[in-house]
């Protein structure tokens, strides 16, 4: 017995010296055990989804949900980020898109809305020119556009999205949307899933045209701005017209286009969403009626 203690008494003094000189485990951070990085694909939702065709607002499991269900088409939309004139907050073009893709996603009823891109093109660094000459404004070279745009559509592609559809809220956006969607149509030949750029979108001719038939005649003050972009941004956010502050200094209207009250200009700004929303929504059901017919 005496020599059965004496062993335990050694055992236990060595583990104590050897704990000594061991470095303490550090406690896992919740969040970063190696199944919350890797959890099952096919583990069930556990909660209810949030209504929404934005697909950085979504879960995992939302968009994966969304698409057994037939939301098999992703919209790639690229707006900017540049002045435009002493209202209008320089996110304009992304805002834009916030109003428009949502109400495109949902009148096709099969697609989702990847996050916009907001980094485009707009001009030189050095000198600066185009927009870059103005203080807030964030271009990328054209080069940086086409890569984060093929990255993106190569996204939507490994997820198994069966038609990619880009957007262009932007003067600047298109060439290199195109040149992008020239290029992966011949990579994803005999593949199952399609790239169309959609150029009826960023008709603001037709959407003037639509605006003055509700009324709206506008004189041109010299301002990067107009009553079609400032109503529909006021759909989305009044601040980003600075509709408040504008008000404040008597300075409530575009382009001889008074925007009080601003419930009007909303509703209307609405009605210009959705003519939008109509024609880009013909041209992309054309495109994919097109591409069915080839293939």
């Amino acid at each position: 017995m005496h020599r059965v203690i004496m062993l335990a008494v050694v055992v236990l003094a060595s583990a104590a010296a050897l704990a000594q000189t061991q470095p303490p485990r550090a406690p896992v951070r919740p969040g970063s055990s190696p199944t919350a990085s890797t959890p099952d694909p096919n583990q069930p939702r556990p909660i209810d989804a949030l209504d929404t065709v934005f697909m950085e607002d979504m879960t995992w499991m939302e968009v994966r949900d969304a698409m057994r269900a037939g939301k098999t088409t992703a919209i790639i939309a690229t707006g900017g980020i540049e002045q435009s004139g002493p209202y209008l907050a320089l996110g304009k073009h992304n805002v834009v898109l916030r109003a428009t893709c949502d109400v495109i996603a949902r009148k096709l009823g099969n697609a989702l809305v990847a996050p916009i891109i907001g980094l485009v093109p707009e001009g030189d660094y050095d000198p600066p020119s185009g927009h870059m000459k103005y203080p807030g404004t964030v271009g990328v070279r054209p080069e940086t556009f086409k890569a984060i745009l093929t990255d993106v559509a190569a996204a939507m592609k490994a997820h198994g999205f069966a038609h990619v559809i880009l957007l262009g809220d932007h003067g600047a956006n298109p060439p290199g949307m195109r040149e992008v969607a020239e290029t992966l149509a011949r990579q994803w030949a005999g593949s199952r899933t399609t790239i169309h750029v959609i150029p009826e979108y960023y008709d603001y001719d037709g959407a003037t045209r639509f605006a003055e038939s509700l009324g709206v005649h506008e004189v041109d003050e010299g301002l990067h701005d107009d009553f079609v972009i400032t109503s529909i941004m006021a759909t989305v956010n009044p601040d980003s017209i600075r509709a408040r502050q504008r008000m404040a200094k008597g300075k409530f209207s575009i382009n001889g286009v008074g925007l009080a009250p601003l419930d009007k200009t909303v509703a209307i700004g609405k009605k210009i969403v959705n003519y939008r929303a109509n024609v880009t929504v013909e041209a992309i059901r054309k495109a994919l009626a097109k591409t069915s017919a080839t293939q």
